[in-house]
């Protein structure tokens, strides 16, 4: 992986008998070496990999965004800023139930083309070493992989478009913590893109075009197909959807209209760009539902051909089942 680091430097927090948090501070930044590399390196990586993560920008009096311009513009240090924020986020997450300890970490770094700032809390745990005397004893060690509370500032978006409402990233966390809430609170910043809504947009963009374009079955499956694959294989990748890229892999209607070009004549609200969201995506090509001890999912394909709905008595019929599913209910019926 091409990274380059410029600063990194932990804060540890801690309570005291009181269960009260406070911060050791480090006194200085960590040096710039093959270790500190190989942690934010692995950081960028689970960041990239988590799931359900939301965007934003700063509020108008972000204090967090005043220390960062100070950074950049160089008139104010990487530790000094380090300190302020430790102690933000000190006073911040004490109002939340879940206040924890564990090491706050900062990093200042460009991954291939892009500059990056990343601030999270990382939790620590204890596990065993074999020392070279062959004795067990106990070590403390980072648990990267169950970081919920972090953030990361695209420094390149922020840079040169301040009204970007996605230059800022956070991981939402476990449900019912509100992390994303206490984070967002902590950088006085708001929420940004809403990624499952412009999924949504999307799908909903998808099925319109089908039934302006008049496609016949056939048409219309293949071109949900195509857009399941496409934003499937961008989510896959690591990459976002690419309306225009989309709208170049997929046929046009009859009368010559792009998908593209479709959406900005109806004025659906898509971004250039955004994360694809699979569960929504999963939707153009699959009936699923669960619920009152039932879990259904097949083709959409199926409908009208092995699978029937009737509205009015809100029945499902189903001619041709599994074999696993038929031996099942061959033996319990």
């Amino acid at each position: 992986m091409s990274l380059q680091l410029s600063n990194v430097i932990l804060h540890q927090l801690v309570k005291d008998s009181e269960q009260q948090l406070s911060v050791n501070f480090r006194d200085s930044a960590l040096e710039n070496d093959a270790s500190t590399e190989s942690l934010v390196a692995e950081l960028h990586r689970v960041f990239n990999a988590k799931a359900g993560k939301g965007f934003g920008s700063f509020g108008e009096a972000s204090e967090v965004q005043s220390w960062l311009d100070a950074i950049l513009s160089q008139q104010l240090d990487f530790y000094t800023f380090s300190q302020n924020s430790a102690k933000r986020l000190v006073s911040e997450i004490a109002k939340y139930s879940f206040a924890e300890e564990g090491f706050l970490i900062l990093a200042h770094y460009q991954s291939l083309a892009t500059e990056y700032l990343f601030v999270g809390l990382l939790p620590s745990n204890q596990s065993l070493k074999v020392t070279e005397g062959l004795d067990i004893s106990a070590t403390d060690y980072l648990d990267i992989g169950k970081m919920d509370i972090a953030a990361r500032i695209d420094l390149s978006t922020y840079q040169t478009d301040k009204d970007s409402n996605r230059y800022l990233t956070y991981v939402k966390g476990r449900v019912g913590r509100k992390v994303a809430d206490f984070f967002l609170d902590f950088l006085q910043a708001e929420t940004g893109l809403d990624t499952k809504q412009q999924n949504l947009v999307l799908m909903q963009a998808v099925e319109d075009f089908v039934s302006d374009a008049k496609f016949e079955k056939d048409e219309a499956d293949s071109y949900r197909k195509q857009v399941a694959e496409y934003c499937n294989e961008q989510i896959k990748s690591g990459d976002e959807v690419e309306v225009a890229e989309l709208s170049a892999e997929l046929p046009k209607s009859h009368e010559g209209t792009s998908f593209v070009e479709f959406t900005g004549e109806q004025g659906y609200e898509l971004e250039e760009s955004f994360p694809g969201d699979r569960a929504t995506v999963r939707k153009l090509t699959k009936f699923v539902g669960a619920g009152g001890g039932l879990n259904i999912s097949f083709d959409s394909l199926l409908m009208g051909e092995r699978v029937f709905y009737d509205p009015e008595t809100d029945t499902l019929t189903i001619k041709g089942t599994p074999p696993n599913l038929r031996d099942q209910l061959t033996r319990k019926g």
